[in-house]
């Protein structure tokens, strides 16, 4: 249960003002000094991320699955086989897609007030399917693009067989919210002098050295892109 009344101690927020909200269901009601209604910021986490959780309502009830995603400009594109059940059912349909990053876990005196900075889009829209080959095919080459930069280059295009195979969606990026977390822990004040460590523990993701193959052609040098991966900057 909510301890007494508290003294907040740090901002744990984005510093900015921003825009209204574009719709009631991106309004922001828990802790909504946190929110940030800027598209381009929105856009900046969209970059950096690559795994959105995608929900969608079905006759079998929600359903939230995880997948890869791609932007490409001003809209998210999904994809997955044409024999997706779930996949065909958020065509032309209303779907929640949301993408977090986590920046740091905050430890902070008290249990009840540990958490965690983060950036976190929640993107409402309905999902158009790609149907025009050419366009399909771009896009599956947008999310090679966005999972490693310079791959297109190398990779094999898709065959016309494995584009009809391929089912793709497209989301604009008009009816969304980013929440935002930063900072250290804010505590009791009653509990400031406990001997407890606290702060924040910074997370990143950091590439390992790059692994090849058990099959590939020896001699094959290991590309510049997959030896020095890293995701794009962090939204300003």
């Amino acid at each position: 249960m909510p301890g007494p009344a508290r003294s907040l101690r740090a901002v744990t927020t984005t510093p900015s003002p921003s825009p209204s909200p574009p719709s009631a269901r991106t309004t922001v009601r828990r802790n909504p000094h946190r929110a940030v209604y800027d598209r381009a910021a929105a856009l900046a986490v969209l970059r950096e991320g690559l795994v959105a959780h995608v929900g969608l309502a079905t006759e079998a009830g929600p359903v939230v699955i995880p997948m890869l995603y791609a932007l490409d400009g001003d809209r998210v594109l999904l994809h997955g086989s044409v024999a997706s059940r779930l996949l065909r059912g958020a065509a032309e349909a209303d779907v929640c897609v949301a993408v977090t990053l986590v920046d740091g876990l905050v430890l902070a005196r008290s249990a009840y007030h540990h958490s965690m900075d983060y950036r976190s889009v929640v993107l409402f829209g309905r999902a158009v399917r790609v149907d025009d080959l050419d366009e399909r095919r771009a896009a599956l080459d947008r999310f090679v693009e966005h999972v490693v930069p310079g791959r297109t280059r190398d990779a094999r295009p898709p065959s016309e067989v494995e584009l009809r195979r391929t089912m793709v969606l497209a989301l604009p990026v008009d009816e969304c919210s980013l929440k935002v977390r930063t900072g250290g822990p804010v505590d009791e004040d009653v509990d400031l002098d406990l001997p407890v460590w606290a702060g924040v523990v910074p997370l990143a993701t950091v590439a390992g050295a790059p692994v090849p193959a058990d099959d590939l052609v020896p001699g094959v040098p290991v590309p510049d892109y997959a030896r020095a991966w890293a995701r794009p900057a962090a939204a300003p």
